[in-house]
């Protein structure tokens, strides 16, 4: 591929196939999510009892709006409890309910399976310089941000 074409239509359509099939998955096993509830259930399930609004929204590359909007989704739904942190007013405590910890048990063997069918005939290195690449670009385009 020469270097004068826009890889940004490549990984936007990968990323919307990897997310179709994921959500295909996800519908095919029961599992009412989305892509945002999964990756922001599961980031506050990884965090324990470190979870908060603001932590959730920067590890999720996600803006606040956006985190709280899903996060209220994600208390509606009951696989997640909101409540202020002991002795810090300001930040909201996250925690997986039993019901969200049985949501990501669910479909964690389904991304995990998927995640696998991802990296077939990638062999490690090949995969290393992709991310390579990918954290290369990032830094290009996170050096125009700061300016």
């Amino acid at each position: 591929m020469a270097k004068n074409i826009g890889f940004g239509f490549y990984l936007d359509r990968t990323l919307k196939k990897i997310i179709t099939v994921f959500l295909n998955q996800f519908k095919k096993n029961g599992i009412d999510l989305t892509i945002e509830q999964w990756v922001i259930l599961h980031r506050i399930h990884d965090m324990g009892e470190d979870a908060s609004q603001v932590a959730i929204s920067k590890l999720s590359y996600r803006n606040r709006a956006t985190t709280s909007r899903v996060i209220s989704g994600l208390c509606d739904r009951g696989l997640v409890k909101k409540k202020r942190f002991e002795g810090d007013q300001k930040r909201f405590k996250l925690t997986v309910t039993k019901k969200g910890q049985n949501i990501i048990d669910k479909a964690l063997p389904i991304i995990e399976e998927l995640r696998a069918v991802g990296y077939q005939n990638i062999n490690d290195k090949d995969f290393a310089s992709f991310m390579k690449v990918l954290d290369q670009l990032w830094e290009n385009y996170e050096s125009i941000e700061k300016v």
